[in-house]
């Protein structure tokens, strides 16, 4: 009944509604140079089918039981995952913004009872809407942090003695001040955040990275990929690059899975190089010359 929805909404959300219609189109474009009109239609039609799916699967996960999430949500891999943890060191988890991330949060059902499972997040303005995304997202027992509180929290944990694993859904655009390293991603030069980085340094987290794969209509599997369990060795950036890399593979894979409405290049480096200044290693808006 919701995937009948679903269809509805898709006629609605792309024809009538014509959502983010032009953003979309500029980022299909500009990701995949190499493909035809017809090709890259082709990614914006299941783009937008796969987002009204992917909010009706939202709404599900409200009254979804253990047993259901677990047979529609399947992880891969985790063996490896389990026995670091064992070991007692805790662990980051990278993904971005593709397949069902919202259904990544029963994460907890995987792993050891003793682990701390949590997810960084960005509280909504409307207060109504974040409690009930907050109580959807907790369901399955995942802890939501807000961003701000990241490394407080996992400091309480660490003098407390305890292993956790955090999610961290890295691919947005960072804020003008929180730019502080460019790559290429997707045939782009993009900005990128790099705070999850320097939490799971220095606090010495093993890095996996989640490879989501759309089974079928509401179902997945989620593939635990160990990159390495000894950040402190990786250069300025490297694990950041790391996962970029490994979420573009994600997407060329299979396009049509990936929020491309969201304005992801919206930030230029040479708007940021004209308007700001790295000073001491912080980012700070240039001042103006006087005459």
């Amino acid at each position: 009944m919701l995937y009948g929805l679903s269809d509805i909404m898709y006629l609605i959300v792309r024809y009538v509604l014509k959502y983010r219609r032009k953003v979309t189109r500029k980022n299909l474009q500009h990701s995949f140079p190499e493909k035809g009109e017809h090709e890259l239609r082709k990614i914006e039609t299941g783009f937008y089918r796969y987002f009204c799916d992917y909010l009706v699967e939202t709404i599900k996960m409200m009254t979804m039981s253990e047993a259901q999430i677990r047979r529609r949500m399947v992880f891969t891999n985790m063996e490896e995952v389990r026995q670091i943890l064992e070991e007692g060191q805790s662990v980051a988890f990278y993904l971005g913004h593709f397949g069902n991330w919202e259904w990544i949060s029963s994460t907890p059902y995987w792993i050891q009872e003793n682990v701390i499972c949590g997810q960084i997040y960005h509280p909504l303005e409307n207060k109504y809407f974040d409690r009930l995304f907050k109580y959807v997202r907790e369901r399955h027992h995942a802890h939501c942090i807000p961003m701000k509180e990241t490394l407080r929290r996992i400091t309480e944990w660490r003098q407390q003695g305890k292993t956790y694993m955090i999610g961290y859904i890295s691919d947005q655009t960072p804020t003008w001040l929180n730019i502080h390293h460019w790559m290429t991603f997707l045939h782009q030069e993009t900005p990128v955040l790099t705070g999850a980085e320097r939490i799971i340094k220095a606090t010495r987290q093993a890095v996996v990275y989640g490879d989501v794969h759309r089974v079928k209509r509401g179902y997945y599997t989620c593939e635990m990929r160990v990159l390495t369990r000894e950040p402190a060795d990786k250069g300025m950036w490297e694990i950041t690059e790391m996962y970029f890399r490994e979420l573009e593979k994600t997407i060329r894979r299979e396009p049509f899975y990936w929020l491309w409405s969201h304005n992801r290049w919206k930030r230029t480096r040479e708007e940021f190089e004209r308007e700001y200044e790295v000073v001491d290693g912080r980012v700070v808006k240039r001042q103006a010359k006087v005459n």
